[in-house]
């Protein structure tokens, strides 16, 4: 039989455990706010990671790349659900982050047709969101992002990203699928 002074003694044990794992939880919650910045840095990565290109070549750029996908897209939580623009079968999904960083600055045998979205010569982006769906801890947009050439060219581009929080508390893109608009 358990003496009261060893129940209560393991009561407060518990208490002070559940207390010390409460202060290392990170709040999952997002919000919309994070979401618009995670959009803006995306596209300022984008036109980073082409100037890069344009003044300092392919490998510096891919080292940029490396950095914004390890530091932007989930691929350490583990798959990432990216369907790319303008990949074709049967290479179109990009789960793996050696996939992403190819269809980004090209350079992989594996992908042998990816050239290097980033690589384009980029100097503006812009998102416009249709919406935003946030439910806790996981957060969804859609809408268009404007990519803008050296020549001043704009290309738009259907854009659907979804978004979860790591471990530490940064918002990671685990869901990035991009198609040019239908034309009839």
């Amino acid at each position: 039989m358990k003496t009261p002074h060893l129940v209560a003694a393991a009561a407060a044990l518990a208490l002070s455990s559940s207390l010390v794992s409460a202060q290392t939880v990170v709040n999952q919650s997002i919000s919309e706010a994070e979401v618009m910045a995670a959009q803006r840095a995306w596209c300022q990565a984008l036109v980073d990671i082409s100037s890069t290109g344009e003044r300092s070549g392919q490998a510096a750029a891919k080292a940029l790349a490396e950095r914004v996908i390890d530091s932007a897209y989930g691929y350490q939580m583990g798959a990432v659900l990216f369907k790319p623009t303008l990949t074709v079968a049967p290479q179109t999904f990009r789960t793996t982050r050696a996939g992403a960083l190819a269809y980004f600055v090209g350079g992989d045998s594996n992908f042998p047709k990816d050239t290097g979205f980033a690589l384009k010569g980029w100097t503006k982006c812009e998102s416009r969101n249709a919406a935003v769906f946030i439910a806790g801890d996981s957060a969804t947009s859609m809408g268009n992002v404007m990519i803008t050439g050296k020549d001043g060219k704009v290309t738009t581009v259907d854009k659907t990203w979804g978004y979860v929080k790591d471990d530490a508390g940064r918002l990671r893109i685990v869901l990035h699928h991009s198609s040019l608009p239908f034309t009839n």
